[in-house]
């Protein structure tokens, strides 16, 4: 054993203050170094995982402060706009979040109900028409959506404006207000946009991950739910097969409507487990601790298997979308980017589910617009019971109980965003032997949760082998991952886990800075890390 080495690493791991600019991984990549004094004054509200709060500042340009203020301003948004609306009844006109997802507005129908708007905290503005009225228009529009034409790209219920807003390709706006009045929709209630939008379903057959359908076409999963998943109704038809990203069996399209709607719920097997969490791409997961609806003008952030994860604004809801394989309404359009493939994936309004993707326009290299289905409908058609991240689950949303269900995304065989697993030399397999390293650690875990060591830090290694071991106590299964820090972000550069015994690893690593990333796979215990370099 080199005692320099040794020291090296001890001496690191003590003096906290020399690595503590190091923090959690982003969804695609983090900030490797803030300052001290924005961590202490950053703390994202209960249960948005760090990884959500690094994705916002990336794909919104914030600071991390800046993003931190903005989830706490959505969270309190969520819960005001479900009162005014209930209280308003008619009277409400639908509420939106400013660019800067500071402000607040609630359109009111009615000028004598501004006030108890402002005595909620937020701005009102005047409107002619309640968002009911509004609903009723689109869906008139939906009826005749047979006659829209390829000129016609889709339609929703633009708030801000109180209108509804059908978009057309550029030219054809007299097609446009021709449709509109076929579907009886009134003058004064129509706006009428043009857009180079080419909305198509992001489904792709090339070979992918996480998931295929009859062993060709390939989706992403939404959110786990008792007994499978939730994603895109494009994806799939009852009776289609699905295999995961090991290519092993999976499940069965249990139900599936698309067009009209685009959901489907997809029934595993025994060798699946659904998880209350979702893929964030850079080996890890992020928890989900609700489904409560988050407001126009609120960030948001979609999870898919071929461009991984990207966030954005919520621009409309109701939105109509005019496919070429068919006319799906009730959608909520976003300037979010996605690209084929990302089908079905999960979308996340801090820590809170919001639904899956259908499809969209443009890619993630110029951008575009996307739409997600509810996941709160597709949980009421199917009387699903979405899975929390604590392991738990939660019954649909409007069951009468007032508490918003969880989702999260079912484990494959091995995290695709992971390296394969790497035993140590000369390590049986089902090892049940002590873990003991230069550097021990103890703690907790729990599915779905993850903790970094040491001490929530990172240590600076020279070259040389790096090993560690991880023991859980029976009924809890949990990895280790290895990562280093490359540029802005750290990544996983060797992994394994519990399911056979003690957890073994062994990586040749050039000197950098390193951390151990312990992951809670399933059940709840307590765990020691060990890990040492040579």
């Amino acid at each position: 054993m080199d005692r320099r080495r040794m020291t090296a690493i001890g001496v690191v791991v003590a003096a906290a203050g020399l690595t503590a600019a190091v923090t959690l991984p982003s969804f695609a990549g983090e900030n490797a170094a803030p300052r001290p004094a924005d961590r202490a004054a950053a703390v994202a509200p209960d249960g948005v995982a760090p990884e959500v709060v690094a994705a916002l500042s990336r794909d919104l340009s914030l600071t991390r402060e800046q993003a931190v203020r903005r989830l706490r301003t959505e969270r309190w948004a969520a819960g005001t706009v479900g009162k005014l609306r209930a209280e308003l009844g008619a009277g409400y006109g639908g509420s939106w979040l400013g660019a800067d997802g500071s402000t607040l507005t609630v359109a009111v129908a009615d000028p004598d109900r501004a006030a108890a708007v402002r005595a909620a905290g937020a701005v009102p503005k005047q409107v002619a028409r309640g968002v009911g009225e509004l609903d009723a228009i689109k869906s008139r529009l939906d009826t005749a959506a047979a006659t829209a034409g390829r000129d016609v790209a889709g339609w929703y219920v633009d708030l801000a404006s109180n209108s509804v807003t059908v978009l057309v390709r550029p030219g054809a706006e007299a097609a446009g207000r021709r449709f509109a009045a076929a579907g009886g929709a009134p003058g004064g209630a129509l706006r009428v946009a043009t857009s180079t939008e080419s909305p198509r379903l992001l489904f792709d057959v090339r070979g992918g991950d996480p998931y295929f359908i009859n062993d060709a076409g390939r989706c992403s999963v939404g959110f786990s739910v008792v007994g499978g998943f939730v994603t895109a109704g494009h994806c799939g038809r009852p009776g289609d097969r699905t295999t995961g990203a090991n290519r092993a069996a999976q499940g069965t399209f249990a139900a599936s409507s698309f067009p009209g709607d685009d959901w489907a719920f997809v029934r595993v097997n025994g060798d699946w487990t659904p998880q209350g969490v979702v893929n964030d791409f850079n080996g890890g997961t992020v928890p989900v601790n609700g489904a409560t609806e988050a407001p126009v003008g609120a960030s948001v952030c979609r999870s898919g298997s071929t461009t991984g994860t990207h966030c954005g604004v919520i621009r409309a809801k109701n939105a109509t979308v005019n496919y070429p394989e068919g006319t799906v309404t009730g959608l909520t359009r976003t300037d979010v980017c996605a690209e084929p493939g990302d089908s079905g994936g999960a979308w996340l309004s801090g820590d809170q589910a919001q639904g899956v993707t259908s499809g969209g326009s443009g890619d993630c290299t110029r951008g575009g617009v996307t739409f997600f289905q509810p996941v709160t409908e597709i949980l009421q058609r199917n009387r699903l019971t979405l899975v929390t991240a604590n392991g738990g689950s939660a019954p649909p949303a409007g069951d009468g109980t007032g508490t918003p269900p969880a989702p999260g995304t079912p484990p494959a065989a091995g995290d695709p965003g992971t390296p394969p697993a790497t035993a140590a030399p000369g390590t049986p397999p089902g090892d049940t032997g002590d873990c003991t390293g230069q550097v021990t650690r103890t703690g907790r875990i729990a599915a779905g949760r993850t903790q970094l060591q040491p001490d929530g830090r990172a240590f600076r290694a020279p070259a040389g082998t790096q090993e560690a071991c991880l023991a859980a106590p029976a009924g809890t299964l949990a990895a280790v991952q290895l990562q280093r820090l490359t540029g802005a972000a750290f990544t996983t550069v060797a992994s394994a886990d519990t399911s056979a015994g003690v957890a073994r690893l062994s990586a040749a690593t050039p000197a950098g800075t390193y951390r151990y990333r312990v992951v809670g796979l399933d059940g709840a215990g307590a765990y020691t890390l060990g890990f040492s370099i040579r």
